[in-house]
C-alpha cells in the first residue's frame, strides 16, 4: 500500500492539497490516501485529528470572486484523508505505518516548522523515544522506513520558506550526520529521496469545527520540476515549473507583504478586535495608501528584476482577493509571528531589490522594516 503522509493539521492544507487530492480522485485519478499527522501537543488540534478520516469527509466552503470576477459560493466535500494520527500519543503506530506505506510526505508546520528542539540536536536514531520537533521526527521515520527496506520517498514541503525542499533536506541531512547515520542511509536519504521546492498560495480565512475550512476560490501550488519527480496527482491549480522564484517573489512580496503592511497598521492603531482584511479594503484612505505602496515601491522593485508586468498583474489579482466580500480574514491572525514576517516579506524584498538596484529608495518599506532611513 502507498500513502501520502501529511505533517500538519492546518486548515490551509485541508483547503489546499487535501482538496486538490480529493478533486483529482473524483476526476478518476488514482490518488494515494492521506494520513494527517499532528506534530504538536495542542489539545484543540487533537480534536481535529480525531475527526480526520471520517468516511463522510469534511466540508470546504469556497467563497469569493472567480477568475471571471463572478461571485461564487461552493461547498466541496473532501474525502482524500483516510486517517489522523497524533505523534505525541501514537508514535509507534505512526512509525509502523510510515515504514510500510509512505510514498509522499507533505508538510505545513508553520513559520517555525523547521525549528529544532534542543533535545533533538543529539538525536539517537536507535532510540524508541519520540523526537520533539518535526525535522527530527521526519528523520527518524525515514530512517525506520529505510531499515524496513522501503523505497525512497518524495518530500513536498509547503511551508513558506524559500527553497523549502532544499532547506529541509539540509536541516535533516545535517541532523542525520550528527547522529552518526550509516553512509548507505545518507545516500538513500539525500540522493534517492526527492526533496522538492514548492510554493503554495490560497487564503484560507476560517476553520470549520472540528475539521473543514472556508477559503477563497483562487489557489496555486507551484512545484519545481526535478528529475524523477512523479506527482501524486494532477490538478488545474498545480503548476510544474522549471523556475519557482518568480512565483515565490510575487506571493511573498506582494500578497504576504500587503498582509504584513495591514498588520502593522492594525498594531499601530491599538489592535482593534475583529478587524479584517476586507474592512481595510473598504477604508478609502487605507486602500489609496496600499495602492501607492505597490505602485511607488513594489512594482519598481520587481522591475529591477525584469518582472514589472508580472507584478502589476499579480497586484491587480491580489487587491481583488483582499476585497473578497465573503471572507473574514482577521488581522489578528495575520499579525501572529509579525517580527519574523517583517523580516521575510519586507526586509527580504529590500535586500532582493538592492542586489539589482541599490539606489532605489523604498522609503515606506524601509520604515516598515524598522530601518532608520534618516541615517
Amino acid at each position: 500500500m502507498t500513502a501520502i503522509f501529511q505533517f500538519g493539521t492546518s486548515r490551509f492544507l485541508q483547503a489546499h492539497v487535501d482538496l486538490f487530492a480529493s478533486q483529482a480522485r473524483e476526476a478518476g485519478q488514482t490518488v494515494p490516501p492521506i494520513t494527517v499527522v499532528q506534530t504538536t501537543m495542542d489539545p484543540q488540534r487533537a480534536r481535529r485529528v480525531a475527526a480526520f478520516g471520517a468516511p463522510e469527509g469534511y466540508p470546504v466552503i469556497l467563497r469569493g470572486l472567480a477568475e471571471d470576477r463572478m461571485q461564487i459560493e461552493q461547498t466541496v466535500t473532501v474525502r482524500s484523508v483516510a486517517a489522523g494520527l497524533a505523534a505525541s500519543t501514537q508514535w509507534e503506530a505512526l512509525k509502523a505505518r510510515f515504514g510500510k506505506e509512505a510514498t509522499y510526505v507533505i508538510s505545513n508546520t508553520g513559520d517555525q516548522g523547521y525549528w529544532l528542539a534542543d533535545e533533538d540536536r543529539q538525536l539517537d536514531l536507535a532510540s524508541e523515544t519520540r523526537p520533539h520537533s518535526f525535522p527530527a521526527m521526519l528523520l527518524v521515520l525515514l530512517h525506520h522506513r529505510w531499515q524496513q527496506g522501503g523505497t525512497p520517498v518524495t518530500i513536498l514541503p509547503c511551508e513558506l520558506v524559500r527553497r523549502n525542499g532544499e532547506v529541509l533536506r539540509g536541516i535533516i541531512g545535517d541532523l542525520a550526520k550528527q547522529a552518526g547515520a550509516e553512509p548507505t542511509f545518507l545516500t538513500w536519504l539525500l540522493e534517492d529521496c526527492l526533496w522538492i521546492n514548492t510554493l503554495v498560495d490560497r487564503i484560507v480565512s476560517e476553520p470549520i469545527e472540528p475539521v473543514g475550512a472556508i477559503a477563497e476560490p483562487y489557489a496555486l501550488w507551484a512545484v519545481e520540476r526535478q528529475t524523477g519527480l512523479a506527482m501524486p496527482f494532477t490538478h488545474p491549480d498545480v503548476v510544474l515549473t522549471d523556475d519557482l522564484e518568480p512565483y515565490e517573489r510575487l506571493k511573498l512580496h506582494i500578497l504576504n507583504l500587503g498582509h504584513t503592511w495591514m498588520a502593522q497598521r492594525w498594531l499601530d492603531a491599538g489592535s482593534p478586535a475583529g478587524l479584517t482584511v476586507r474592512e481595510v479594503m473598504q477604508d478609502p484612505q487605507a486602500l489609496v495608501a496600499l495602492k501607492d505602496l505597490y505602485a511607488q515601491e513594489v512594482v519598481p522593485g520587481f522591475a529591477a528584476h525584469g518582472l514589472a508586468d508580472q507584478a502589476a498583474a499579480y497586484i491587480d489579482t491580489t487587491l481583488a482577493r483582499f476585497a473578497n466580500p465573503t471572507l473574514d480574514h482577521r488581522l489578528a491572525d495575520i499579525a501572529s509571528g509579525h517580527a519574523a514576517k517583517l523580516e521575510k516579506r519586507v526586509a527580504g524584498f529590500i535586500d532582493w531589490v538592492s542586489e539589482r538596484d541599490p539606489a532605489l529608495a523604498l522609503p515606506q518599506l524601509r520604515h516598515l522594516s524598522g530601518e532608520n532611513i534618516s541615517a
